[in-house]
């Protein structure tokens, strides 16, 4: 299909794409970069940037208050983000009605990877960044990873390097834009610009500032393996990349990375129809009531505030907490903020099989409260154990106590992945993606489906649709080989 081009004139699709990608993902070693050189160079940064995090009460915040009047608290210029509550009226899971805080950030950020052929190989350009709430030092992130108010300038920093490649792009160079959804239940209908811009003049790669390298997808797929090392918003980014014939690249394709090639690119060989998936994902947004009203913060039911943080009366959730940042790594070198603290590791999870040769996910269609459409496909299980102890067993996700009991040769992957250190302290959850027999059940649960990757990509060139969760572990079920 030909697509408009920015003179009016039709453009035909790049046909070569899926093969440059699929070349990409096959550099596993890298081109401009060397492996060897990305692991120094992350040792570097990580001695180069100076990141102190120290908790304070509130009263210690600049710039930063409680509203006298909602008891919300925000940011005397009125922008970045706000902790604000939010009462929630449900029909879906054992609680149907809670208030509880959220972050209000209404501003659209852009998340964006630059990317450009170096002989022959399409490469991302990847940037080392620290955030004050990851759990170690700097973490692999897109080009631009900024807020609105942050590329404004409020803070009054330094400029964002490289923004004006995303601001207003040549339409012939943008391979993904779709506005993408942040945590439901952390966040009030939050969403970021997501987007890959192909370079159409760049300068040499090695004038590159110190915190920026030029990466292959099959770098990135080899490094989503490691703890903590990729962020969550370059995660989210990579999951938008248009499909590419992973595995066909390779000389020899294991019977697993052919799977997943075969689930990728074909439109065929899937349980559910493309009409089936689109009307299922209708029916549950249809059938399930999810109610939210904006409430002051101080009215939240059963949290209590103490000069240091706001917490559940059970110690169950999450916390909202305080920090003081001192950093050399950023456009601003000193900040205070608040932070969500997460209590407990969370557990991912994606259940696969394969039908026919062709590998299929596990979906659920997830309600949380901070979401714009009701509910988003979210991995089969997606939750956090240590606020179930109490819970009866048939409470519980499904599929939770299979993933927690499953076998070591059923995992494809496994890794601790941090979520969004800009907002989150510490917050990260074990990754998992656990195959399962081609005659597994879904037990018949009307919010569960099986879908292939085509099914997922088509997916992902919209918004709402499928959870920042899923979307990291559809990131790296493309790099399973």
């Amino acid at each position: 299909m030909e697509r408009h081009t920015g003179t009016g004139l039709l453009r035909k699709p790049d046909v070569t794409l899926p093969h440059r990608l699929a070349k990409s993902a096959a550099a596993t070693d890298g081109v401009a970069t060397p492996n060897a050189v990305v692991e120094k160079w992350i040792e570097d940064r990580n001695l180069a940037h100076r990141h102190e995090v120290r908790r304070i009460e509130f009263g210690e915040l600049r710039r930063w208050g409680f509203d006298p009047g909602s008891g919300n608290l925000c940011h005397e210029s009125g922008r970045f983000f706000g902790v604000e509550g939010l009462a929630v009226d449900t029909d879906h899971g054992p609680v149907t009605h809670w208030s509880q805080p959220i972050i209000n950030q209404p501003e659209i950020g852009i998340l964006g990877i630059l990317v450009k052929e170096i002989d022959g190989v399409l490469h991302c350009l990847m940037q080392a960044k620290s955030e004050p709430g990851n759990v170690n030092g700097v973490q692999v992130s897109p080009t631009v990873q900024a807020t609105k108010s942050n590329y404004t300038r409020v803070h009054g920093g330094r400029p964002v390097p490289y923004l004006d490649h995303f601001r207003d792009p040549d339409p012939e160079t943008v391979l993904a834009d779709v506005l993408q959804s942040e945590q439901g239940s952390w966040f009030y209908r939050k969403r970021n610009r997501n987007m890959i811009v192909e370079a159409a003049e760049f300068p040499d790669e090695g004038d590159l500032p110190d915190d920026f390298r030029w990466l292959t997808l099959g770098q990135l797929h080899e490094l989503l393996k490691q703890d903590n090392l990729v962020n969550m918003d370059a995660r989210t980014v990579l999951s938008c990349m248009p499909a590419g014939l992973e595995g066909h690249e390779a000389d020899a394709v294991s019977d697993l990375a052919a799977a997943v090639a075969r689930s990728s690119a074909q439109p065929t060989g899937s349980l559910h129809t493309r009409t089936e998936v689109l009307s299922w994902i209708t029916s549950r947004q249809a059938q399930h009531v999810v109610r939210t009203s904006p409430l002051p913060l101080r009215e939240v039911a059963n949290w209590v505030r103490t000069p240091a943080e706001i917490s559940h009366e059970l110690g169950l959730f999450f916390s909202i907490i305080a920090v003081d940042i001192t950093t050399n790594g950023r456009e601003v070198a000193q900040w205070t903020q608040p932070l969500v603290r997460p209590h407990g590791a969370g557990v991912v999870a994606l259940l696969v099989k394969r039908v026919d040769g062709v590998l299929h996910a596990l979906l659920n269609a997830r309600v949380e409260p901070g979401y714009l459409d009701v509910v988003e496909l979210a991995p089969t299980v997606q939750c956090t154990p240590d606020n179930y102890v109490l819970t009866p067993a048939a409470d519980r996700p499904p599929f939770l106590d299979m993933v927690l009991g499953r076998r070591d040769d059923q995992v494809l992957f496994s890794a601790q992945l941090s979520e969004e250190g800009g907002r989150f302290h510490h917050a990260y959850s074990d990754y998992q993606i656990i195959e399962v027999p081609a005659d597994f059940p879904d037990a018949g649960l009307a919010d569960f489906r099986w879908l292939t990757l085509n099914q997922l990509n088509e997916l992902l060139r919209h918004s709402h649709y499928v959870n920042v969760q899923a979307r990291s572990l559809i990131a790296c079920l493309r790099g399973l080989r």
